[in-house]
């Protein structure tokens, strides 16, 4: 070894990016692993790299002891005094050991551990480099497909695409550049993989932030994505500055900035919306661009009825319910849709099966308390008996009893002779206790 060494370490450092002290490290254990396959013996043996004059030198640390039984591993305390006063039992003592005749076998031994552990650490720094990019956009270079993936160049690796995040229908050819979405970064034992995305809603919130400077710096923030790969997404915004406008800072001079977006997603629909504190107006807003009348909501289980116009049924739920789904997504809420004169035919409905049940429930109630009677002013004037302590007020109808208060008595008097021929029906609710 010699200065020689330490030029290629230098070289392989700036060229690999890979650090002389983890070369010079590996190389010290490749020559431990190199002594012992050639010498039988690496228990004790340490190596040193002088990184001045790029020697090599290969020690055996001996244990000061009484008595020798090892003698590859143990010195005599006799032995060590010769070599300095100041040894005492149980000291450490390294005496060199290079072989003049490291040899062939040791070299390429040394050889094979230093490109095993060069290649770990190109693995550890390109791991260390593509973990940041976990959960963001790159660009890449596509070489070549298989049944069940795409390969993508990023560069030092390459990634993987699988079937199921591409875009349905969409088609590549080697060279081809596109942007991928790197979903997730695994250290394996054959290397880092580096799994990638086309499909995930989050690549297209990426594609806003990079063409949507104002998405960027935080002046309008993206709320929530709906999106159905390859067909038609749903983008919500808001803004934190009253004077900016998110929809229109999104679509860009005569959309331009979502224009790109589209040709770069292969012409995928886009409809950016408006977010709203008020749940029914950001519900019309993801419903766009049908009109909706009104927004009934069910809290109970977080669902929600719309009404829109007769004719703007169809384009309200899209094709194959697509509007409505993607709304649903965006929102959050379960949404039923429904035409004026379809919930106007259900409302109708509902009132007649309550005033029904209603009315069952008053005839019971009369007949229970034997008001299914008509009765005159006289009748209820003879009915009512008055005793003489005035505490307790009875009526008596069919052998039945209830008991009325002074004043309640007089009011029922007096409204039974303003209208004789009114029914007792309609003045069980206020008296029917």
């Amino acid at each position: 070894m010699s200065k020689e060494m330490l030029s290629a370490l230098e070289v392989l450092e700036k060229d690999k990016g890979i650090s002389k002290e983890i070369v010079i490290s590996a190389l010290e254990a490749a020559l431990v692993s190199a002594y012992k396959r050639n010498y039988g013996q690496a228990q004790n043996v340490e190596v040193e790299f002088d990184t001045k004059k790029g020697d090599i030198h290969v020690y055996a640390v001996k244990e000061v002891v009484d008595m020798v039984f090892d003698s590859t591993l143990e010195v005599s305390l006799e032995d060590a005094l010769q070599i300095n006063k100041a040894y005492e039992l149980g000291d450490k003592i390294r005496f060199e050991v290079t072989p003049k005749d490291f040899g062939r076998i040791a070299a390429q031994t040394a050889k094979q551990v230093i490109m095993q552990r060069i290649r770990e650490a190109e693995r550890s720094i390109v791991y260390n480099q593509f973990i940041a990019y976990e959960n963001d956009i790159l660009t890449g270079v596509v070489e070549r497909m298989d049944s069940r993936y795409i390969y993508v160049s990023l560069g030092k690796i390459e990634a993987v695409l699988s079937k199921q995040e591409q875009i349905p229908n969409e088609t590549f050819q080697p060279h081809d550049r596109i942007k991928v979405y790197i979903t997730k970064v695994e250290n394996t034992s054959k290397g880092p993989q580096v799994f990638v995305s086309r499909s995930h809603p989050d690549l297209l919130k990426r594609l806003f932030e990079q063409e949507v400077p104002e998405i960027f710096d935080g002046v309008v923030e993206i709320v929530s994505i709906a999106r159905e790969a390859g067909d038609r997404s749903k983008v919500a915004v808001r803004s934190r500055d009253k004077n900016v406008d998110p929809v229109g800072t999104c679509v860009g001079p005569r959309g331009q900035r979502v224009q790109a977006i589209v040709n770069e997603l292969r012409g995928e629909n886009m409809d950016i919306v408006e977010w709203n504190e008020d749940p029914s107006i950001y519900i019309g807003n993801a419903l766009n661009p049908a009109q909706v009348v009104n927004v009934d909501f069910h809290q109970a289980d977080g669902s929600c009825t719309v009404i829109v116009p007769d004719y703007q049924l169809s384009l309200a739920i899209g094709k194959k319910g697509q509007n409505a789904r993607l709304a649903a997504k965006l929102t959050g809420y379960k949404i039923d849709i429904k035409s004026e004169t379809e919930y106007n035919k259900l409302l109708m409905e509902s009132g007649a099966q309550k005033v029904a049940a209603d009315e069952e429930d008053a005839d019971a109630i009369n007949s229970f308390a034997g008001l299914d009677k008509i009765f005159t002013a006289e009748e209820v004037a003879e009915d009512i008996a008055v005793p003489a302590d005035e505490t307790d007020y009875t009526e008596e109808y069919e052998n039945d009893e209830k008991i009325l208060d002074p004043e309640d008595v007089e009011q029922l008097i007096s409204e039974v002779e303003t209208d004789p021929e009114q029914s007792y029906d309609e003045l069980a609710e206020d008296y029917q206790d």
